[in-house]
């Protein structure tokens, strides 16, 4: 057998493997088997002829490993009504998984989301989504259902703002139903949704690697039971200082820190707004500072894009250390800073790596400082 070319249809990094049989020479019934996890979209090339000799007549087992399993995101989609000092909005694109996966896919791929939309989210958002290359499969349209809105008011400062109302619409029925072909996936991210759904979600997933978690001070009123639950099942919880103290009960924030850990979690970043963000791991705390601005324009949706930004990043480098993490809470910070500076995904929409990058070296020269003894 000289050799074999064949042409593979697949969405990069959705195929799991490759199997090509060879037994006593090739024959119809079992020359090729190909398995994929997802519809074929890209074409993919594959020369088998350069490796056919290194392998012997039984079987030869070719895997494509780049991001192979994805990162899911779980969480909701939003119309969002903003308004600030500055000027105001409607109908903007909203939501923790649309800030989450748009931000994400500036350092990894392939992204999968789950989450719901009425019949009125426009089209134009979700080709959005499709142009990140962002997996929609497990979005569901409710037919004749309005999507979840959102309205909110910020005050001069920023640090308050009032709820104009919230319509949860076809959000209030949300039951997150993970695709079978996503559910080996390595990477979760639980968006800020009812513990009792972040829950139902791991229920569904075979044995994720990292599990990452945001939750809020609803979610510590009336479910603290279930998100203590969700804790023991997570690698890491993302809160702010206020709720990491309404968690724990307790006014000191190294002490609440404490607290968490021992509940469940390996990890826990503490985001402080304005005044940057904490990592804690057992014995071990790192403190990054806010990138300063001299405009902030609409804080809406900087914290889900730090958790992108975060996620993204270690699901690129699949390194979980301490030191790593380091790395990834100050990408999540540099991404947090480009959101603010524009309403709605517009500030992080369109970015290109160059501009990251350069923003990452800035924010690294903000912190560094030679060693030095008195």
């Amino acid at each position: 057998m000289p050799g074999l070319s064949i042409n593979i249809s697949l969405r990069r990094g959705w195929i799991q493997s490759v199997f090509l049989w060879r037994r006593g020479g090739l024959t119809p019934s079992n020359s090729i088997t190909l398995f994929f996890l997802a519809p074929p979209v890209y074409d993919y090339d594959y020369d088998f002829k350069n490796d056919w000799n290194k392998f012997d007549n039984e079987i030869l087992i070719i895997y494509l490993q780049e991001n192979i399993l994805g990162l899911l995101v779980v969480g909701s989609l939003a119309l969002d009504d903003i308004e600030t000092p500055f000027d105001k909005v409607t109908d903007a694109l909203g939501g923790s998984t649309t800030y989450i996966s748009i931000t994400a896919s500036y350092f990894t791929s392939p992204i999968h989301i789950v989450g719901v939309i009425g019949e009125d989210f426009p089209k134009e958002h979700i080709k959005l989504l499709e142009d990140y290359k962002i997996d929609l499969q497990g979005m569901q349209t409710i037919e004749g259902g309005k999507t979840f809105r959102w309205g909110g008011k910020y005050h001069d400062n920023f640090n308050e703002r009032d709820t104009l109302y919230t319509h949860l619409n076809v959000f209030e029925h949300f039951n997150p139903v993970i695709p079978e072909s996503l559910r080996n996936s390595e990477f979760v991210l639980l968006g800020n949704i009812d513990p009792v759904l972040q829950l139902n979600v791991l229920d569904q997933m075979n044995n994720p690697e990292f599990v990452v978690c945001d939750s809020m001070n609803l979610w510590i009123n009336i479910r603290k039971k279930e998100l203590l639950e969700v804790m023991k099942r997570i690698n890491i919880l993302v809160i702010n200082d206020s709720e990491a103290k309404m968690l724990a009960e307790e006014s000191n924030l190294i002490k609440a820190a404490e607290w968490i850990l021992k509940s469940g979690p390996e990890h826990l970043i503490i985001k402080k707004g304005e005044h940057g963000a904490m990592l804690f791991s057992e014995g071990r705390v790192f403190s990054a500072p806010a990138f300063p601005l001299s405009s902030l324009y609409d804080p809406t949706g900087a914290g889900d894009t730090f958790a992108g930004g975060f996620t993204g990043y270690l699901h690129k480098t699949k390194d979980l250390s301490f030191e790593n993490m380091k790395k990834a809470v100050a990408y999540g910070s540099v991404m947090g800073s480009f959101c603010v500076e524009q309403f709605s995904t517009k500030a992080i929409e369109g970015l290109d790596k160059n501009k990251i990058n350069q923003r990452f070296s800035d924010f690294r020269r903000l912190a560094l400082f030679e060693d030095n003894k008195l």
